[in-house]
């Protein structure tokens, strides 16, 4: 009724019919003569009032200093409860500036589509690893339909790859830079993460989701930072990407299934790998993954399927890898299903079985003798395809190595794979 109590008015003709005019209008005129009708314009109107007051959130207004060196954490999580809780859809905006923020834990589910907005500013974490006390610095959880837009996340990880010893003793109680868990439907755009302590980004359980023009700096020699951890989740794509870093590129977890990667550019680092499969019980399937199109440069291995030897039961199916260009890269296709870096596995076969996989247009230079290794258990590699390959070894041409597969060649194959 209010609405309609507003709305007295329309358009219409002049008496000379020379143009049309806006003129009020009584309410018994509105009700004999109406150009729109008063329930379509107040729609639109009530729309336009509703979106005029979505939440902008500004961590300035709330009190954050941006000076690098103040804890603005506690002031950007009470934001978020705000931007989280207001009218969808909502923004958490962290102006251009550099902030300090000892860990952050953002929690859903929000009222509606929120994004975190943080073109031109950067956020640092505390350099000491004991101010962390959960698996990640940013964390969030249980948000449908997040967008998190620029930033340059620094995890200031420097002192900590110093004492890693995640190598040898297995356990790795140290946090991601991103930690984004059962988030739906998330976009990840524009976004840089640098130097974290141990994976940038940790995606897990986010199905549909989005992550474009994202780059990841770290030097080749920090340890356990991987560029993007996925695991538990149906449905991802990740496009134009830069990656640098001193561990996988890009790894896939179990439970990783319908994975689109193109234009991505991977290098130091050690390469795109799915696995470790097989160490821990209750694994999930892992299932439709595409790699396409990328640039891998100066890293230790290049494609990579790894899983444990003896270890549990699990499965990975229909991987693809086509278009993928090689520029100095060790172990150009590597698939290790004897994978121990510590030296000290259980003996036996893998448990994992392999299937339907290929490797198409790969080509470039390794620096490894032998380009193509495909080191499977009996039994458990089924329906592999190579086909058009030409990698050069250094200084001359390169050399396959199979164990326990025969692949189906198609087209030419440099060098000769399994023969």
């Amino acid at each position: 009724m209010a609405c309609l109590t507003i709305c007295k008015f329309a358009l219409i003709k002049n008496p000379k019919n020379k143009a049309h005019n806006l003129v009020i209008r009584t309410s018994t005129e509105m009700d004999k003569e109406t150009f729109i009708p008063r329930a379509v314009f107040c729609f639109f109107l009530m729309v336009l009032i509703v979106n005029n007051h979505a939440a902008v959130v500004d961590v300035k207004t709330k009190g954050a200093k941006g000076d690098g060196k103040t804890d603005d954490g506690p002031v950007i999580m009470n934001a978020w409860k705000v931007a989280c809780g207001g009218p969808p859809p909502s923004s958490l905006l962290i102006p251009p500036g550099t902030y300090f923020a000892a860990p952050i834990q953002l929690k859903g589910p929000c009222k509606g589509p929120i994004e975190i907005k943080a073109t031109g500013a950067t956020i640092k974490a505390p350099p000491e690893v004991a101010k962390f006390k959960t698996d990640g610095w940013i964390e969030i959880e249980g948000v449908d339909k997040l967008t998190m837009t620029g930033g340059n996340y620094d995890g200031q990880g420097q002192a900590t790859w110093k004492s890693n010893n995640c190598a040898s003793t297995g356990v790795c109680k140290l946090p991601a830079n991103i930690r984004l868990t059962n988030c739906k439907n998330a976009v990840v755009k524009d976004l840089t993460s640098t130097n974290s302590k141990f994976f940038h980004m940790n995606i897990l359980g986010c199905d549909n989701s989005n992550l474009d023009h994202i780059t990841i700096n770290a030097p080749g020699t920090s340890l356990n930072t991987d560029g993007i951890h996925i695991g538990r989740l149906n449905g991802i794509n990740i496009t134009n990407t830069n990656i640098k870093t001193g561990d996988d590129c890009i790894s896939f977890g179990d439970g990783s299934k319908n994975v689109h990667i193109e234009k991505v550019t991977c290098g130091p680092g050690h390469g795109i790998s799915i696995g470790s499969l097989g160490r821990y019980p209750g694994e999930l399937p892992v299932q439709g993954i595409w790699i396409k199109n990328c640039t891998i440069t100066g890293t230790d291995n290049g494609l990579r399927i790894k899983s444990w030897p003896a270890g549990t039961p699990g499965t990975a199916s229909d991987m693809h890898f086509e278009d993928i260009i090689m520029q100095k890269v060790g172990n150009p296709i590597l698939v290790d299903q004897e994978y121990c870096p510590s030296g000290k596995c259980e003996k036996g076969p893998s448990k994992t079985k392999l299937s339907n996989v290929s490797f198409r247009k790969i080509k470039g230079s390794s620096t490894t003798k032998v380009a193509v290794k495909l080191i499977c258990s009996p039994g458990t590699c089924q329906n592999f395809e190579v086909a058009d390959i030409n990698l050069q070894g250094p200084g001359g041409p390169a050399t396959s190595e199979c164990k326990n597969i025969k692949p189906k060649v198609v087209g030419q194959v440099v060098p000769p794979a399994c023969p």
